[in-house]
């Protein structure tokens, strides 16, 4: 009988697996994701999990890209001390209601492939997504939890708010010369956009789900950014293509030059040479040159008388 009972535990075990897989691949609600994370991170815990210490959810392979992490908090202690879990900074005065001792504290990072589903389920038209969502949610983590159906909890901020980093996460393409907003997704599918405490930083009041959007161009921005595309790209040809001109004649000029000085030098030599030659005249029967006779016959000017004896 025991032998049977474990067998049927086995079965329904492979069959809730493999549910939950078929699950994961037809995930089209961000609700459902954070529920199915929600479990997955109940299965981990494990009481003996030290106070304020992190621990990585580890998740099925259907859940690729995601990360979760998570941590236990007295809720006293996470009011007078806040805590760094992960992106998100939770200052002095955070509350956490309703909250009789701990609290588990989950934080998403959906990556983003399944970032995705919340440009799918909110209204960003207009906008497009330039980081993953990062999620902050809280759950009952008493002596007395429910593993089966844990409740959630709310998080507060008190006067400083809740800061999100998003630093080390982000792949922002600026070439729309826009600084991104932050998003946060509320229910209802609504989205709140603000401007940034201070670059890829967000800061927040509550739990929840947030991400950097920016704004996408208008098709008359893109019209005319193709526009000027061609004619820069016309100009330069131009340019180069002037410049590529100019610099072959200058060669074409050079070794012109360099040929006529050559052909000139030749020519002033040769004449220089023929100039210069002897002429040639017969002695007997023998060809040699003679020069010409250049001196002249020197003359006495006065008569010479010989010195008397």
């Amino acid at each position: 009988m025991g032998s049977l009972f474990s067998l049927t535990l086995v079965i329904l075990s492979f069959i809730s697996i493999a549910l939950i897989k078929t699950e994961a691949q037809k995930i089209k609600s961000a609700r459902l994701l954070d529920l199915l994370i929600r479990d997955y991170t109940f299965k981990a815990y494990d009481t003996h999990f030290r106070t304020g210490v992190l621990h990585t959810v580890n998740l099925p392979a259907n859940f690729s890209g995601i990360i979760v992490d998570t941590a236990r908090f007295r809720c006293g202690s996470l009011r007078r001390y806040g805590a760094q879990v992960k992106e998100f900074h939770l200052d002095l005065g955070v509350s956490v209601h309703p909250c009789a001792e701990r609290v588990m504290i989950v934080t998403q990072n959906l990556g983003y492939n399944w970032s995705s589903i919340y440009y799918a389920n909110y209204d960003l038209s207009g906008y497009q997504l330039v980081s993953p969502i990062l999620g902050l949610l809280a759950y009952n983590a008493g002596t007395d939890v429910n593993f089966s159906n844990p409740f959630e909890l709310g998080i507060e901020a008190a006067e400083k708010p809740i800061r999100i980093d998003f630093r080390n996460i982000t792949r922002v393409n600026n070439e729309y010369g826009t600084r991104p907003l932050c998003a946060s997704f509320e229910g209802a599918g609504k989205v709140a956009l603000a401007k940034e405490a201070s670059p890829y930083i967000c800061i927040a009041k509550r739990h929840g789900h947030f991400g950097l959007v920016i704004e996408k161009p208008s098709p008359v921005e893109l019209n005319k950014s193709k526009r000027v595309s061609p004619w820069k790209v016309a100009v330069g040809s131009s340019v180069g293509s002037a410049l590529g001109v100019f610099l072959l004649g200058l060669l074409l000029v050079a070794m012109f030059v360099r040929v006529k000085k050559r052909s000139r030098m030749e020519e002033m030599e040769r004449r220089a040479y023929e100039e210069e030659a002897l002429q040639v005249s017969m002695v007997g029967h023998v060809r040699a040159p003679t020069a010409s006779g250049t001196r002249t016959t020197p003359t006495l000017e006065h008569e010479y008388i010989p010195p008397p004896h």
